[in-house]
């Protein structure tokens, strides 16, 4: 039953992914001016990211239920990969990104979103990987 919720669980959580960063931001730029567009876009972003760390946190206390004791499997791997890429795809990089779009930082602001948007394409790809993985086993 538990192994069960985690698959639904990351089953989901690549679903949003996949929303928000190949159909929901791609179809705002499309049709508002840009400004207004990116105002919708980070927000949600912001939704996600809070969303990503409930749902890893879940997703770790499940899959450490299912995982022998005192051993790491892929799948922990896994979430811990997407935590991470969330925390600093998200809560690293925004406020860089907000610093260099009022001119202060080392960085562009068009080189943090670059490497936002990798992290955030990284995290999808471990999450579907993680969803893959949790239903054929």
């Amino acid at each position: 039953m538990l192994k069960r919720a985690a698959t639904c669980l990351a089953g989901l959580w690549c679903g949003m992914l996949l929303g928000v960063g190949v159909v929901g931001a791609p179809a705002g730029f499309a049709v508002a001016p840009l400004e207004i567009a990116g105002r919708s876009a980070a927000r949600m972003f912001a939704i996600e990211a809070h969303a990503s760390l409930a749902i890893a946190v879940v997703l770790l206390l499940a899959l450490r239920r299912l995982t022998p004791k005192g051993s790491i499997d892929t799948n922990l791997l896994l979430v811990l990969g997407s935590l991470f890429f969330t925390i600093t795809g998200y809560f690293v990089l925004q406020p860089l990104m907000a610093a260099a779009r009022a001119g202060e930082g080392v960085l562009s602001f068009g080189a943090l979103h670059g490497l936002s948007a990798a992290f955030f394409a990284l995290k999808a790809v471990l999450v579907l990987a993680l969803a893959w993985r949790l239903t054929s086993a």
